[in-house]
């Protein structure tokens, strides 16, 4: 039995099956009280039976009783009520004050200012979802009896509580730093100064310009020197070029720009390729029109790119594994057993920004032929950090739906969420599935905080979490984008149709996927030049997309563990910007809430936007009988992304042999099996209708009819239920049957063979990832073949797993 302890640091947390009613008491109490129900409440209580039939035998232990319900059958908020109603809550200046709060201090992960965000958005879960702080602070060490139970007993919890887990993966901070340029007796040319010098017309970013200075998370403590090799992006063509041409890489130091691919990759590359140290500055070609060649000035003055700014951020290897390097596939306990970290390099790195970059550019063009001195000292120890969590139980307590943010740019927007929902509950509102709330810690050292929590919870992820929402930034730019899953597409497009526009009260949230900023330059002659090469990567992007425009999803935010490794279908949304927006400081100190309110998002009605449909998407989720789940879309996107790789194939001359006709059958047949799924959605969707309208016109005649004829009509409903919960557990198993436990080749934590960040992208997904990349990487005939007969099996498995 739990003790007092446990039981206080939880608060209203019940910790005792003891004083939970026992599966014969539930069952009575709703049956007797089930006949009085009118036709709004019978969907609620058609709900509790299909809890309390279909939960398995530890959850009977503590399904509601009557009196849990009543105060909610009485006047059931739900549907387009409930959207309306919370649709009606987030505001601008809410949103404001959530992010000059969550901004106003510099919270570094693992530091005291990041156990501080971390209790701020306890203390608002607490707040707005009804939540009374137990007398002890309710965080826990990962590992722990009270961190393990907080999450395994959320298909038992009948009222809201928040924790927060404290992980212990391994990190870096920066020391010394410096960057020399020396001549060819060894002499000092140039030192680049690696701070921002913030101005003060940014009072916060002047203010804590050097509070976290620049460096790389996850990066090598080193001191090299060697000759400067430039390699454009870092993309594996770039490197590909420069070994072609000749061009020696052992011992140099790299120069690369941001773009193309994630950091982290760039330094990968170079470190095979022997590279002593990898150097990734901001480049203006990347600015689009908003420059100070076409007439603007650079922040904080105008909309440009300050040439001071640098943009941090992890290299760790993400195409490899995410998370804690020491601990891949297991959480990052306090005492873990830990390895060496494939994932983090061997060699050091540095950022610096578009000054510095330049100047080497320079040096190196005027025909200097000395050598850099590249150090980086840092201080890398396990240290810890906080993912807070919160649970909203629902009447369907082993189906739940989660939507989690990192803790800095998505804050404000998931603030009016959490607002949102609050206002319903207070209302009497309860989703009929619960939704868990998490914010993810450390994200930027590279999704540790994700990756932990679910490398701990695999198996209770893969039981229970229908579908997982992704809040990364909310607002850098004037373009709204989606990523999800296939079968999320329809659901995500629909919500976004059903939000107003951000500042255009004639068009929707998803209108603004065209929305474009007015930056067009403003040079005397008149001429606007992009550079090609941004131009392409910014296409290539655009490109990713279904015919809805829904993008695919690679890595780089915080649904990796979630959709690559376990497969739950996943969504990521916000605002980015175009060629013709404000410049976006990304990591850097004028990444700022001065620049957010001026540029980014004026007044915050693009915060607000994403907040709402964020929620939207999530009440949709945890609000339908059916799950919005579209299976058929899915299948029929495997075809075009097979299209993709035949297209491959051709253009290899015969390179690569490999038969994809088996494969496109099973993936046809899979389509058949999908829309049969579908016939049988709309047929136990027509059903529940029938017995609702039947009650409703016919609610009293059944409530007078003997007892033998009532518990045939219960029998008629109890088969409906059953059906709705075989239909919506293989509208689930559909994105785990991507899932091989064999994972990908030389990569092998990510095992979803439906979609991957690709090898040498990081960001960017790659669709079919091991079949495509032993064509287009590898080009492999004989592992292209194993692959697209090890992608056929799982296909023809789904088949048999969705069939009616």
């Amino acid at each position: 039995m739990p003790s007092e302890k446990l039981r206080s640091t939880f608060g209203s947390i019940p910790t005792k099956v003891d004083g939970i009613p026992n599966p014969a008491t539930a069952s009575t109490t709703v049956h007797q009280n089930r006949r009085r129900l009118s036709f709004q409440r019978l969907l609620v209580c058609l709900v509790a039976v299909y809890g309390l039939i279909f939960a398995n035998k530890a959850m009977r232990n503590t399904f509601l009783t009557y009196n849990d319900l009543k105060g909610h059958l009485q006047k059931p908020l739900m549907g387009r009520t409930a959207e309306k109603y919370f649709l009606e809550v987030p505001n601008e200046e809410s949103c404001i004050q959530a992010s000059r709060q969550y901004t106003a201090e510099p919270h570094r992960a693992g530091s005291d200012g990041d156990l501080q965000t971390a209790k701020d958005f306890l203390a608002l879960l607490q707040s707005e979802l009804g939540i009374k702080p137990p007398p002890e602070a309710p965080i826990f060490p990962a590992g722990s009896t009270h961190s393990r139970h907080a999450t395994l007993m959320i298909p038992k919890a009948y009222v809201p509580y928040a924790w927060i887990d404290t992980y212990y993966p391994v990190m870096n901070t920066p020391l010394e730093r410096n960057l020399l340029a020396l001549d060819a007796e060894g002499k000092v040319l140039w030192e680049a100064d690696l701070e921002e010098h913030a101005e003060e017309e940014d009072p916060e970013a002047h203010k804590f310009s050097n509070a976290v200075p620049t460096f790389h998370g996850l990066s090598k403590g080193a001191d090299v020197s060697g000759k400067l090799v430039y390699a454009n992006y870092g993309l594996i063509e770039d490197y590909n070029a420069l070994v072609e041409q000749g061009v020696n890489i052992t011992g140099a130091i790299v120069l690369t720009r941001y773009g193309g691919n994630f950091r982290g990759i760039k330094v990968q590359r170079a470190q095979e390729l022997g590279a002593a140290g990898v150097l990734i500055y901001s480049d203006v070609r990347d600015d689009g029109t908003v420059t100070v060649e076409n007439g603007y000035k650079p922040y904080p003055h105008g909309p440009a790119r300050n040439p001071k700014a640098v943009q941090r951020g992890s290299v760790q290897f993400l195409s490899m594994y995410p998370g804690d390097p020491t601990t891949p596939g297991t959480p990052a306990y306090e005492n873990a057993t830990r390895t060496e970290g494939l994932n983090k390099p061997q060699i050091p790195s540095l950022p610096i920004s578009q000054e510095n970059g330049e100047k080497l550019l320079k040096l190196a063009k005027d025909g200097w032929n000395g050598t850099i001195r590249l150090n980086n000292q840092v201080d890398e120890k396990v240290m810890p950090i906080w993912n807070t969590m919160a649970i909203i139980p629902g009447y369907i307590k082993d189906e739940v739906v989660m939507g989690a943010a990192d803790p800095t740019s998505g804050t404000a927007s998931i603030h009016e969420t959490i607002r949102g929902l609050g206002a319903l509950m207070k209302k009497g509102w309860k989703p009929l599935r619960s939704i868990l709330i998490a914010s993810w810690d450390a994200e930027e050292y590279g999704l540790i905080g994700s990756t932990e929590w679910g490398e701990d919870f695999t198996t209770f992820i893969d039981k229970h979490v229908v579908a997982y929402l992704n809040l990364d930034g909310s607002a850098s730019g004037s373009r709204f984008s989606v990523q999800a899953s296939p079968s999320l597409a329809h659901l995500v497009y629909g919500a976004a149709l059903d939000v107003p526009h951000p500042t255009d009260t004639n068009k929707t949230l998803w209108d603004a996927t065209h929305d474009a900023g007015n930056y067009f330059g403003a040079r005397e002659d008149g001429n606007i030049v992009l550079d090609a090469e941004a131009a392409a990567i910014r296409e290539a992007s655009i490109h990713a997309q279904d015919e809805l425009g829904v993008g695919v999803l690679g890595s780089g935010s915080d649904y990796t563990i979630f959709l690559q490794r376990i497969g739950v279908a996943s969504m990521n949304h916000g605002f980015s910007s175009t060629p013709t927006d404000p410049v976006y400081h990304y990591h850097s100190v004028y990444d700022s809430e001065r620049w957010e309110e001026i540029y980014a998002d004026p007044g915050f009605y693009r915060h607000v936007a994403v907040a709402k449909h964020l929620g939207l998407v999530a009440l949709r989720l945890a609000g339908s009988a059916v799950l919005p789940l579209n299976t058929t879309h899915y299948a029929y996107e495997l075809e075009s992304y097979l299209d993709k790789i035949e297209a491959h194939v051709h253009a290899q001359s015969m390179e690569v042999e490999v038969d994809l006709t088996p494969l496109r059958t099973s993936i046809r047949a899979l389509q058949a099996a999908s829309q049969a799924l579908d016939y049988e959605k709309f047929i136990v969707e027509r059903e529940l209708k029938k017995i609702l309208k039947k009650w409703h016109k016919k609610g009293s005649k059944i409530r007078k009819l003997r007892k033998k004829a009532r518990k045939a009509y219960c029998r008629i409903i109890w088969k409906v239920i059953k059906r709705i919960r075989a239909v919506n557990q293989k509208l689930v198993a559909f994105e785990r049957g991507f899932i091989s436990e064999g994972g990908l080749p030389s990569r092998e934590w990510y095992k979803h063979l439906g979609v991957a960040p690709g090898r040498w992208l990081g960001y960017g997904a790659t669709t079919l990832p091991a079949l495509t990349e032993s064509i287009t990487l590898d080009k492999n005939s004989t592992l292209a073949k194993y692959e697209a007969g090890r992608l056929q099996t799982l296909v023809d498995k789904l088949v048999e797993t969705i069939r009616v």
